[in-house]
């Protein structure tokens, strides 16, 4: 069993996300207890938005403390960090079988930018839109930056879905020496977790069902299967779920909680000089692929992994974290701050 946190861990998420049953994974594999709380599938999101000035508009939304982490990739990158081994959690990179290293860094690029950014995409083309309320279809539109035509995706869906096949011949190819986890590890990892999510998530779709061909992807869908089935009997192991409580009683969580010491993040100067930044100047964080929406706040810490912000809400003052790969910071004025 794994230790209890001295700081409340709050998720923010709705139930279709695909990258909040990731980042539920992530704790569940961790061992992580925590509360949840449940918000809109679109926009506004008043509980992030107004109560702690978060604007960012992506789900999920984790806190741990007073740290607010944004991006399902940092909040892996916060768990292991602030959740290690040495205090008794379960890592999310362990050793290769046979005594090897981790890979950290090159699974976190491939987390990052294969899983989340090249094969997370082809699948979400594959949704219904034809069945989605108006409301739903332009918040899509607008997160995306264009207007989602139904009719061309469900044209363009028989190429999507050859790329696909061509994604599980990867996965196949990967498994193929008889390997139980992707990266021949003890124990499923970060790797696992994140390029399963999306699978899993594929397997609910009707369109994709002929897919998963046993014949041909033997080993992938065997893998897919093993990592769903571990995750729940990890999951059934423990109560890791203490609540789910509302937006008010998270913020007031949050804002009366701690902060992580900024040092242990740190503060870059000569990367925060060649954006032209300076500590405690208030900037704005917005993605670089979707959901453009900034957040804007005063900088606290950044290094080449995260930068933080002090973001203004109705319930009092949070740290919001970003990750700096995907993410754009520049400088603001303070009034920017406060619309």
């Amino acid at each position: 069993m794994a230790p209890t946190s001295k700081l409340p861990v709050v998720l923010y998420h709705y139930d279709a996300s695909p990258f909040a049953t990731k980042v539920k994974n992530l704790l569940t594999v961790k061992r992580i207890s925590h509360l949840r709380v449940e918000v809109t599938t679109t926009l506004p999101r008043p509980d992030l938005a107004e109560r702690l000035g978060v604007t960012y508009r992506r789900i999920p939304v984790l806190a741990i403390g007073k740290d607010v982490y944004c991006d399902s990739s940092l909040i892996a990158a916060a768990l292991e960090r602030r959740f290690p081994p040495a205090a008794g959690y379960p890592t999310l990179f362990p050793a290769r079988k046979g005594g090897g290293k981790a890979d950290t860094g090159m699974i976190k690029a491939l987390c990052m930018t294969y899983a989340d950014r090249a094969l997370f995409p082809l699948a979400a083309e594959n949704l219904p839109y034809r069945k989605f309320t108006p409301e739903f279809v332009n918040d899509r539109s607008a997160w995306l930056g264009k207007k989602i035509d139904p009719a061309a995706l469900e044209a363009n869906q028989p190429v999507v879905q050859s790329w696909l096949v061509s994604h599980l011949a990867l996965l196949e190819e990967q498994l193929a020496d008889g390997r139980e986890w992707l990266m021949d590890t003890e124990t499923p990892g970060l790797a696992d977790l994140t390029v399963h999510f999306s699978w899993a998530w594929m397997q609910q779709f009707r369109s994709l069902r002929d897919l998963f061909d046993r014949a041909r992807f033997p080993a992938s869908i065997a893998w897919i299967t093993r990592m769903s089935e571990y995750v729940a009997k990890v999951g059934s192991q423990q109560k890791n779920v203490l609540d789910n409580i509302s937006g008010a009683q998270a913020a007031e969580i949050i804002c009366s909680s701690e902060t992580e010491d900024p040092k242990i993040v740190g503060f870059d100067t000569v990367e925060a000089a060649r954006l032209g930044l300076k500590q405690y100047q208030y900037v704005s964080v917005t993605p670089s692929d979707n959901g453009k929406i900034p957040t804007v706040g005063k900088l606290i810490s950044l290094n080449h992994e995260e930068v933080a912000i002090e973001t203004q809400g109705s319930a009092g003052t949070v740290y919001c974290h970003f990750p700096r790969l995907n993410f754009v910071v520049k400088p603001e004025s303070a009034a920017s701050a406060k619309l």
